[in-house]
C-alpha cells in the first residue's frame, strides 16, 4: 500500500508541478494571454508578475528535498492562490472554464500534500 501511495504521490506532484510552474513562469514574464486572462479580474498587471514568482518558488520548494517547514508554506501558499483564483473570478462574473483549472488544482495541492512521504512531512513525534 505505501508503495503505491508513494506512486499517486509523484504522479500527482508531477502533474500540480507542471501546471503551477509553467503558469507562474507566463505570470511572471507576462505573456500577453495570462495578461488578458486576468482582466476581468481587475487585479494590476504587477500583481501578475508577483504571483508568478511565487508559484515558481512555491513548486521548486516543494521537489526540493529537506526544508519541511517551507514545503508546509509552499502547499499553503498554492493552495491560497487556487482558491483565491476562484473566488476572484466568481466575485468578478467571470465564471468560465476559467475556474475549473484552479480548482482542480486545489484538490491536486491537497492531494499532494496528503500523499507526500514521511520524509517530507514535519513529525510531531520523536522518532
Amino acid at each position: 500500500m505505501e508503495k503505491r501511495k508513494l506512486i499517486w504521490y509523484w504522479i500527482i506532484t508531477a502533474i500540480l508541478s507542471f501546471c503551477i510552474f509553467s503558469g507562474g513562469l507566463a505570470q511572471a514574464l507576462q505573456v500577453k494571454g495570462v495578461v488578458q486572462g486576468f482582466k476581468p479580474l481587475g487585479y494590476p498587471t504587477y500583481f501578475i508578475s508577483i504571483i508568478g514568482v511565487w508559484k515558481v518558488l512555491g513548486i521548486i520548494a516543494i521537489l526540493i528535498p529537506k526544508f519541511k517547514l517551507l514545503k508546509e508554506w509552499a502547499y499553503a501558499g498554492i493552495f491560497f492562490t487556487m482558491t483565491g483564483a476562484v473566488i476572484s473570478h466568481i466575485a468578478s462574473n467571470d465564471i468560465s472554464v476559467q475556474i475549473i483549472a484552479p480548482v482542480v488544482l486545489a484538490i491536486f495541492t491537497v492531494l499532494s500534500w496528503y500523499l507526500r512521504p514521511a520524509d517530507r512531512k514535519i513529525s510531531t513525534v520523536n522518532e
